[in-house]
């Protein structure tokens, strides 16, 4: 191994720079950009209402940070987010729309949300990188000074498009089915037929074929393998990527999601591995801000087991909850997650940081939802903001992250799990890897922009491995796809981790 101690290590910024992945420079860049949608036609925002409707893209010149695209398309979306009295109303771009290839550092659409019900513009931020953090799939996030036709509009919440490009880099393949949980994706049995499911959720890919019977199939694995529903779920579904979602949606109390208001994921078949893949989709309501008629204690203190609606309405959950061997899984990746991620020594100081980025503009959007004292106060505490849409009480970031992680600690010893309040298992500056083993994909976090990172195979020699995404200068995705299964070694600073690649 002396070897292995000897070798010049591989900088991350230069790794980087060689195998860039789409969008890993808009969304590394530790900035808030600025996006200026023109418009040359008169009475701009009557057609864009008129559009909304119809579900039409508009036709504008877009600049990125400088970067013009023009003839792109601009249109509202969202449903509760647009249907309030403000003009600060969220966008989807598609600069592909109307100029076939066009794109901005490969990105085709971006979705700018308003921020319409979080005072901290932080929720759906924190939580994305939680997810991509710890290895669940899920779309990246930044933020962007809007402005149209010249006049700043306010600070948006941008958030990476699920579209092939993601399939691609996340699962190394884009050919199959995506399916959206929206309306009302609950995943319930309705019978064999495909018309029952095509008004409850939505295809995204492969629209003119118009083949559901795959998720038809899943739906039925799901509802109707009584007998071996765990080897039958295990043939159809990415299980363990699943657990981890729900797990992280129940520790930050995102309800507007499947286990609370039945939607708001995408499953994506994979025609590689014949499996359906679990993404987490629009966690603005993070931090219990969606509440389902139940009090702040309750949020704070939600079981794990948690499920909206009652017994038979989650039957995904459900029927794991009612498997011994699929709950203890599920438990374990809340005893991991809590142990190893959902920490205030890691957070808090990624909420101050964002805190200072963005306040200046937060200060000056003049059509935010907040005041600017409501902004400083409820990234700490919380605040009462009465007609706030479904909930005036409005939990702050770090009182909600130390009251849920209290309950998390305690809900888990009664599972046999021993996190530890004080976080004394976890040295959030050392190096980690995740998962681990592996069976591809994997991310490392150095814990410093500055240290470096080389990867070895079990005779010391150094190999390149494949950059899947970056989420900042410290947290990279790596893939051993690649390369032959066995045992690896990754090294960063001082540190060494074993990485078994299965």
């Amino acid at each position: 191994m002396r070897n292995f101690l000897l070798s010049v290590f591989l900088t991350l910024g230069l790794f980087a720079n060689s195998q860039n992945t789409k969008g890993d420079v808009f969304f590394g860049a530790a900035v808030v950009h600025t996006i200026d949608i023109n418009f040359t036609q008169t009475g701009y925002w009557d057609s864009l209402v008129a559009n909304y409707i119809t579900d039409v893209y508009m036709k504008c010149n877009i600049v990125v940070d400088g970067s013009t695209l023009t003839t792109s398309g601009v249109k509202f979306k969202g449903n509760s987010s647009y249907n309030n009295p403000s003009v600060k109303k969220s966008f989807k771009l598609d600069f592909n729309e109307y100029v076939n290839g066009q794109d901005y550092d490969g990105l085709k659409k971006l979705n700018l949300n308003n921020g319409f019900k979080d005072p901290t513009f932080m929720r759906e931020k924190i939580m994305l990188d939680f997810l991509i953090r710890a290895g669940i799939p899920a779309p990246r996030c930044t933020y962007a000074r809007v402005n149209l036709n010249g006049t700043f509009w306010g600070l948006y919440v941008v958030v990476e498009e699920i579209d092939k490009d993601f399939l691609d880099d996340e699962f190394s393949d884009d050919k199959g089915n995506l399916f959206k949980g929206d309306p009302s994706g609950d995943l319930k049995w309705l019978g064999s037929s495909v018309n029952t499911y095509t008004t409850k959720y939505e295809l995204k890919t492969n629209e003119t074929a118009n083949n559901w019977t795959d998720l038809v199939y899943l739906i039925d694995k799901i509802n109707n393998s009584p007998v071996g529903f765990q080897d039958s779920l295990n043939k159809i579904l990415q299980v363990t990527p699943f657990l981890k979602a729900w797990a992280a949606s129940n520790m930050f109390a995102n309800l507007d999601s499947y286990i609370g208001s039945g939607h708001n994921y995408y499953v994506y078949h994979d025609s590689i591995t014949n499996k359906f893949n679990w993404i987490t989709w629009d966690v603005n309501e993070a931090f219990g801000n969606f509440t389902q008629g139940m009090s702040s204690t309750q949020i704070e203190t939600l079981s794990i087991n948690y499920t909206g609606g009652g017994a038979n309405n989650r039957p995904l959950c459900n029927k794991i909850i009612a498997n011994p061997t699929l709950y203890a899984s599920y438990v374990n990746e809340v005893c991991y997650l809590t142990g190893y991620h959902f920490l205030q020594s890691y957070w808090f100081p990624k909420i101050d940081s964002l805190k200072t980025k963005i306040m200046s503009d937060v200060y000056a959007d003049p059509n935010k939802f907040f005041t600017n004292t409501q902004f400083d106060t409820n990234i700490d505490t919380m605040i009462t903001v009465v007609g706030n849409p479904g909930n005036p009480n409005i939990a702050g970031l770090k009182s909600f992250f130390n009251r849920r992680r209290a309950s998390l600690v305690t809900q888990m010893l009664s599972n046999s799990c021993n996190v530890g309040l004080k976080e004394d298992r976890v040295n959030v500056n050392s190096l980690i890897v995740k998962p681990n083993p592996t069976n591809g994909k994997f991310w490392v976090n150095t814990g410093s922009s500055m240290a470096k990172v080389v990867f070895y195979d079990v005779l010391g020699k150094e190999i390149d491995i494949e950059l899947i995404r970056t989420l900042s200068n410290s947290e990279m995705q790596f893939s051993f796809e690649k390369l032959p299964k066995g045992l690896y070694f990754c090294k960063a600073g001082p540190e060494v981790i074993r990485i078994i690649h299965q």
